[in-house]
């Protein structure tokens, strides 16, 4: 008889440590901010002001540029949004949607970007492209929405 209970009292805590260590999903702001390969991403978000706004209702759906795919972007144009608050702004919200979409919701055409300008989204399989930037990791649940990292950055028209 102690031995079950010693098993029962074991098995309990067993399921109890695994409830504390489960997260609730965070913002899509705090998931960013807790990707390692997303530092770039998350600094300029920051630097754009753009943080409370992805903590915000939401829903949305962003397109997350991995720190190597900052590191493609030539050097002038780095420089060039980090002195414009307004055109970084405008590059950070191009990879923004409104709404949540998932991998398997992705259809062929044209989604609208929160900075207004249309992104070419086209899914093949389990293969999705946004422009010319390769979904890497899909499906990062947050409380306001969903983020897929991609493997480049994104420039709306106006600023390629």
């Amino acid at each position: 008889m102690l031995k079950r209970h010693f098993i029962f009292v074991l098995t309990a805590v067993a399921i109890l440590s695994g409830c504390a260590s489960t997260s609730l999903p965070v913002s899509v702001a705090d998931t960013v901010a807790a990707q390692p390969q997303l530092s770039t991403l998350n600094g300029l978000v920051v630097k754009a002001g753009l943080t409370d706004t992805l903590k915000g209702t939401g829903p949305f759906t962003v397109f997350a540029p991995t720190n190597e795919a900052f590191a493609k972007v030539p050097a002038k144009t780095m420089q060039a949004l980090a002195s414009d608050p307004a055109k970084l702004k405008a590059v950070l919200t191009y990879h923004v949607i409104p709404g949540k979409v998932m991998l398997a919701d992705v259809k062929n055409g044209n989604s609208k970007t929160v900075n207004g300008a249309n992104l070419a989204l086209s899914r093949a399989g389990d293969f999705v492209t946004v422009e010319e930037a390769l979904v890497q990791t899909p499906d990062i649940a947050a409380s306001n929405g969903v983020v897929h990292v991609v493997d480049s950055v994104l420039l709306p028209p106006a600023s390629r």
